[in-house]
């Protein structure tokens, strides 16, 4: 049994212009927003759905639970269960080493306090910076991270 060939390919044949704009172009992703974000935690979903946001999210986060007390750090992990109880997300806390296992059902607030590390970055802004500087004569030309200070 045999395919067809390659070369019998429509974009192929002659007279058919290969455009490779058109060849597997997939949408952009939207990144939303969500520093200095408060979300209003009133239902199992909404909370489900924010601390889905603080795990996608490049900066910390402060989460006060209900016994009042205040975690501020970053979400590297989370365990989503069928109830408030069994779902969990781990925290690096920002003034200690220890990770923290914290259960959904003790959040009582969520806020996006820290700066989003990734914010405003992007990969055609560090070239345009490498091509101004290499433009204006720069010798010993490197790019350097930007602080996260």
């Amino acid at each position: 049994m045999s395919g067809p060939r390659h070369a019998d390919r429509p974009s192929h044949t002659e007279g058919s212009p290969i455009d490779p704009d058109a060849l597997e172009v997939a949408p952009g992703t939207l990144h939303e927003s969500v520093q200095g974000w408060v979300p209003q935690l009133a239902s199992e979903e909404e909370l489900r759905i924010a601390l889905e946001k603080a795990f996608d999210y490049r900066g910390d986060v402060t989460l006060t639970l209900k016994d009042n007390s205040k975690i501020e750090g970053y979400i590297f992990d989370r365990v989503t269960g069928s109830c408030l109880s069994n779902s969990f997300v781990r925290v690096l806390p920002k003034d200690s080493s220890q990770k923290l296992k914290i259960s959904y059902a003790n959040i009582a607030a969520l806020a996006f306090t820290g700066r989003d590390t990734a914010a405003g970055k992007s990969w055609e802004a560090w070239v345009r910076k490498y091509w101004e500087k290499k433009d204006s004569g720069e010798a010993d030309l490197s790019l350097q991270p930007e602080s996260l200070e």
